[in-house]
């Protein structure tokens, strides 16, 4: 019995596939992926950046070093109240359109989903009620809400698609950063039972929605200190694909320090498991080292089988607050050699890998 009530099918042929070939294409892809070197990801990277918001064909990063991010990430936050939009201001319609131009120019796309607090009507931060997640789960006061948020990303979702139909594989990372407790659904907002709870509602609701062509990650943030914290509340190797860790620099020797404890723990939690591993967020706040892609990140990450690294985003509406360069930006020469290194992978890269 599937928490959304569903029963079992009991006949093979009734069974609906788990992953369309494409997403299943994709997930090779993203295990296949370290023999060559890591994917290069940036946030909202082709729909805004400094200086301008909203070009066509532009990019910070590919202004820089004349080459796309191999992974693009988008947030869908918001999309469950505006309709049309996310909660950075960014048409649901774009999104659409860059995510089916990044699969066709062969590289990859991820989804975030920073959803509203049912309870209050707030943002997802809001942690002023515990019982949030509990209340969303069936039976729960927001229950058929949340269905119906769901209902309306799994539409979203299943529009993204070629002009044959094909649906566009991309990478869904929800409830992201639970370690911590700074979104409603985060560590001391709810049980370890409720949060898992929550994923397979999530990912059963979407199923059900034929949203099949998704890979699924899960994105603890820096707080784990072994494979045993960093998996308490690991939804199960039949939803999850993909696991990854969010961690950002503000002082070096600690960041260093404790990716070095995370990536081992992924390997660890990556063998045992089957899964391709990531940097789901990471990234250095306006980036004042002018070395800081070469001299600090690079060194650490390469010595582990990373499939991809992805920096936050390039804020248009907040002074300082980026995570790739741009044009004159200090770090901008130490980037292009880090593009240049033969362990990262940009769009141009993608298409050679099988």
């Amino acid at each position: 019995m599937s928490i959304l009530g569903t029963s079992c099918q009991s006949s093979k042929e009734d069974v609906k596939p788990v992953k369309t070939s494409e997403a299943e294409q994709l997930l090779l892809k993203l295990k296949t992926v370290p023999e060559y070197g890591f994917m290069f990801g940036h946030h909202d990277d082709p729909v805004y950046g400094i200086g301008w918001d909203g070009d066509e064909g532009r990019s910070d990063v590919k202004s820089v070093c004349g080459d796309y991010p191999a992974l693009m990430s988008f947030d869908l936050g918001r999309m469950e109240i505006y309709g049309d939009k996310t909660l950075d201001n960014v048409s649901l319609d774009r999104i659409r359109k860059e995510v089916i131009e990044q699969y066709k120019r062969g590289g990859m796309s991820s989804f975030s989903w920073h959803v509203d607090n049912p309870s209050t009507g707030k943002d997802s931060w809001d942690v002023s009620d515990s019982t949030v997640v509990k209340s969303v789960l069936p039976g729960g006061d927001n229950h058929v809400k949340f269905i119906e948020w769901l209902d309306k990303l799994a539409d979203y979702m299943n529009s993204i698609a070629l002009e044959d139909g094909t649906k566009v594989p991309v990478i869904f990372r929800p409830w992201h950063e639970h370690t911590g407790s700074w979104f409603w659904w985060g560590q001391n907002l709810c049980t370890t039972e409720e949060y898992k709870a929550l994923w397979r509602m999530t990912y059963e609701r979407l199923q059900e929605k034929g949203v099949t062509q998704l890979v699924y990650a899960y994105s603890p943030g820096s707080e784990p200190k072994d494979s045993t914290a960093y998996l308490e509340r690991y939804p199960g190797d039949d939803i999850i694909d993909l696991i990854g860790t969010d961690i950002y620099q503000f002082d070096k020797d600690n960041y260093v320090n404790d990716m070095e404890r995370l990536l081992n723990i992924m390997t660890q939690v990556s063998e045992a498991h089957d899964k391709a591993m990531a940097v789901t967020e990471t990234g250095y706040e306006a980036i004042p080292d002018s070395l800081w892609w070469t001299g600090t990140l690079l060194p650490v990450v390469e010595k582990y089988p990373v499939s991809y690294v992805l920096v936050w985003r390039n804020a248009r509406e907040r002074e300082n607050h980026y995570y790739a360069p741009y044009p004159g930006q200090v770090s901008e020469k130490d980037f292009v050699k880090f593009y240049n290194s033969p362990r990262t992978l940009f769009a141009k890269d993608m298409n050679n890998i099988k």
